[in-house]
């Protein structure tokens, strides 16, 4: 049973269904052929979202967000966190819940949780130096990462078309903020490559290379595109290719920690990284080791740099890894 405090929540914050619709947001990508695949992402981050506003348990909405196929649970464990990051900052007396949530199932989502809390704070419009202050020191950017996500998807033409960046982002949040930006680029135009590689190019080049980062996380994450396309999408990258298979990477390990394996993400990992989802979901754990405290540049981007240098090599150079006959299948549909 739903109590008051709650259908009031619901009332106050809900987001309905048809405004995670390419159509209601008037994307260009709205007649490509991954658009079903990507409105099924974005419903199921609305269904975690508009189930954390429902239920004052904790235990009870990991329960019902943990239902189903396990393979898009990581975007419902993200709308969670958005909820719970909003209600975490609307009242004073409880600022709990995120980190509460944390402590149990989500956190083999953890970093799906912290792109929800930065979600949150763009909803608001609240400043991301609040944001940083209370979170993990490594994982804190990808708050801002999903800031900038947030406003990508929803005020895409402010975004992309406009160009306007938050006030007051400053230093490495600008770059973490390009970083969600990218992610949302993919939604925006469908993952149609040449749509979203004419958008890039439309940025100043300082920040080609965090956009790209994004894209390719998206791509490895969400999907939606056949190996051909693929394919097509590192050759877009060029000389920005390492930067497009660091946020695969991290798209793997994202998906391992939470044992939530995709066909689509085997098959990003084989035809950007040259090697498996398993490999690639390594490389990420090992760049770690031994990694400097917060200088000049954050520890983050250190870790980011490694892998990217890692993948500087020309790409001819790359392993030639055959994709499995169930990921080529399966890559853009599942």
């Amino acid at each position: 049973m739903v109590t008051l405090p709650e259908k009031l929540r619901c009332h106050l914050f809900g987001i309905d269904g048809q405004e995670g619709t390419f159509t209601r947001r008037g994307f260009p990508g709205q007649f490509s052929a991954a658009r079903p695949r990507l409105e099924g992402v974005v419903q199921t981050f609305l269904r975690g979202y508009n189930t954390a506003l429902q239920k004052s348990s904790l235990e009870v909405l990991a329960q019902q967000l943990d239902t189903g196929d396990s393979e898009p649970r990581g975007f419902a464990y993200e709308g969670a966190a958005m909820a719970l990051g909003l209600l975490d900052l609307l009242t004073p007396w409880r600022r709990d819940r995120v980190a509460t949530f944390l402590k149990g199932r989500a956190a083999r989502h953890v970093y799906m949780v912290h792109a929800g809390i930065g979600m949150a704070h763009a909803r608001l419009r609240m400043p991301v130096r609040r944001l940083l202050r209370r979170l993990d020191p490594l994982l804190k950017w990808l708050a801002v990462d999903g800031y900038g996500f947030h406003e990508g998807f929803f005020h895409w033409h402010r975004a992309f078309e406009r160009q306007i960046v938050p006030r007051r982002l400053t230093g490495y949040s600008a770059r973490a903020f390009d970083q969600g930006l990218g992610r949302s680029l993919w939604f925006v135009h469908g993952g149609l490559i040449s749509d979203i590689e004419a958008t890039v190019r439309r940025f100043t080049h300082t920040r080609h290379a965090d956009l790209w980062s994004g894209i390719g996380l998206a791509c490895a994450y969400a999907g939606g595109i056949s190996r051909e396309e693929v394919e097509t999408l590192l050759d877009a990258a060029g000389p920005l290719h390492p930067h497009l298979a660091q946020g695969v990477t991290f798209a793997a390990q994202a998906r391992q920690h939470a044992g939530d394996p995709a066909p689509h993400t085997e098959l990003a990992c084989r035809v950007l990284c040259g090697m498996s989802a398993r490999d690639a979901a390594e490389i990420t754990r090992t760049t770690l080791l031994e990694l400097p405290p917060d200088g000049e540049l954050p520890a983050y981007q250190l870790w980011r740099q490694r892998i990217c240098d890692g993948f500087a090599a020309p790409r001819r150079a790359l392993p030639s890894v055959a994709v499995p006959p169930s990921a080529a299948v399966l890559g853009g549909v599942s």
